[in-house]
């Protein structure tokens, strides 16, 4: 296991546990407790990825089939493009690669996304450059996203029942997102829906521009804990171990899950994806004393 240490804090160790891709409509608990057994131990913390599991629910859209409105395009070719491209992406201090991505901004493909968040998420999230509302189009195949989990907190109670009845081991089971959770002194925000208790979710791209404009200290968001009690800021400690030990899988955005296979943004298949080594399902151990 990697040792994690957090300052004036609790000591963790972190496993990554590796895995074939989890395709839609799999039997993702059977995957859990079969990547699990030998490796856990009670009292562990297993953070597995919202975004694994959206996929393997078949929690999925194929924005190919959507018809983008005139404010989808307009978002795409102008906010997108220009706004982010121009005077926020430098306010949030992006790195000149993806400026250049933003300033290309896909009018197409992109402004089908943008409906989609529309759709889904409302108009705050659509201005977001990426991940809006927790849509993602990472570690997919063709031009499908994963759309957010509707009950994580049910789901984390499954899994931790699952592991505990089928590998007799009492953990910890938390769901989390790559989305950004920002600290400012001891109040939590983050632009994705739904977290953790504790975390307050608002303002959609507004708090993503807080956050990185003061460049806030950020970690991963926890949506689910079942098994045991934790606070958000602990919560928030294990979630971002677990994603930093876990790795990008395939790419961190779209753009760089392209590049990686060398297509474009809409071409990647699921053979593809089945060759690379996914992580997710990682595993946290608070180091004895």
């Amino acid at each position: 296991m990697r040792v994690c240490d957090v300052p004036s804090m609790t000591k963790y160790y972190a496993l990554a546990v590796s895995t074939d891709y989890w395709k839609p409509n799999e039997c993702y608990i059977e995957k859990i407790v079969t990547a699990l057994e030998g490796k856990v131990e009670d009292g562990d913390f297993v953070v597995v990825s919202e975004k694994a599991l959206a996929i393997a629910a078949g929690n999925i859209l194929d924005e190919s089939v959507i018809k983008p409105s005139l404010n989808a395009k307009f978002i795409a070719a102008f906010w997108m493009r220009v706004i982010w491209g121009y005077c926020l992406g430098v306010l949030c201090h992006f790195g000149p690669r993806l400026l250049r991505r933003l300033r290309a901004y896909p009018l197409e493909s992109g402004s089908r996304h943008k409906q989609v968040a529309l759709e889904q998420a409302g108009l705050l999230q659509a201005l977001m450059f990426g991940s809006e509302g927790g849509i993602d189009g990472s570690n997919l195949a063709y031009s499908y996203v994963s759309l957010p989990l509707k009950a994580s907190a049910a789901l984390a109670v499954e899994i931790q029942k699952q592991i505990l009845l089928r590998l007799k081991r009492k953990v910890c089971v938390l769901i989390s997102d790559t989305d950004k959770t920002y600290e400012f002194r001891n109040f939590f925000f983050t632009p994705r829906p739904s977290p953790l208790k504790g975390i307050q979710s608002f303002g959609g791209f507004m708090a993503y521009l807080i956050g990185r404009v003061f460049k806030l200290k950020k970690s991963s968001t926890p949506l689910a804990v079942a098994g045991c009690t934790l606070l958000a800021a602990e919560a928030l400690r294990i979630t971002n171990i677990a994603d930093r030990t876990r790795g990008p899988g395939s790419g961190a955005t779209v753009w760089d899950m392209a590049a990686r296979f060398r297509v474009n943004e809409t071409s990647v298949t699921w053979e593809m994806l089945e060759n690379v080594r996914h992580k997710p399902i990682v595993i946290v151990r608070r180091a004895q004393r």
